[in-house]
């Protein structure tokens, strides 16, 4: 199993960056990085744990047409989820297991850390350094939208 980490910070609230996170990841990649998710949805569940989200990716993602993510952590009280690839994207592109998982920390009311870790099974020897680039355009996208609107 390969591991990469990174860390960002999110200048908004960590219960805001938390609710785009676990609850409207779905609806709000697509208006806020579309050329990266076309769109989102969840397939099966309610949006909780072991839900199952389909991500349409666009023209920046030449690689890949979809991915199917299955929520399999979702801790409220800690502000962790992470979510397993199950179908297409990574999977089409060598890997036998991809994770990704955010923890979300408070620095102060108005500021959040967010650790993501990556957790892949591949042929490769070293992990592609987009790996981490796109959780971060993730984070700072969710920032963005959070910070142009009433939502924080």
């Amino acid at each position: 199993m390969k591991e990469a980490k990174t860390q960002v910070t999110a200048d908004v609230g960590i219960d805001s960056l938390w609710k785009c996170l676990s609850k409207d990841l779905h609806s709000i990649l697509p208006q806020v990085l579309p050329n990266l998710v076309q769109n989102g949805e969840v397939i099966e569940g309610d949006g909780g744990l072991g839900s199952v989200i389909l991500f349409n990716f666009g023209p920046d993602v030449p690689n890949m047409k979809y991915q199917k993510e299955k929520i399999v952590e979702l801790d409220e009280s800690s502000h962790r989820i992470g979510l397993q690839v199950i179908e297409g994207g990574h999977l089409d592109l060598g890997f036998t297991f991809y994770k990704t998982s955010f923890q979300l920390t408070a620095i102060s009311e108005k500021q959040t850390l967010v650790d993501v870790v990556y957790e892949c099974e591949t042929e490769q020897t070293v992990l592609p350094s987009k790996t981490t680039a796109g959780a971060v355009a993730c984070i700072k996208g969710l920032e963005n939208y959070l910070l142009s609107t009433d939502a924080i």
